[in-house]
């Protein structure tokens, strides 16, 4: 049987050099799968992969025609 490591917020973050309160929206919209923990998430080693390569940066604007 496999044991499966899980990470909180605050490890993620400091793994991918991104604030706590980004890895909070990347949970909210669903692209980081985590696991409610009574007041924390945790975030499986494994699914931290699934967001490392995203784009750095907001998206830019739509502009205006």
């Amino acid at each position: 049987m496999s044991k499966q490591k899980f990470l909180t917020t605050n490890e993620v973050a400091k793994e991918l050099g991104v604030h706590q309160s980004r890895i909070y929206a990347l949970i909210e919209s669903e692209r980081l799968p985590a696991t409610r923990f009574g007041k924390s998430w945790l975030i499986e080693a494994k699914d931290v992969e699934l967001v490392r390569d995203r784009k750095v940066g907001r998206p830019p604007k739509a502009k205006a025609e």
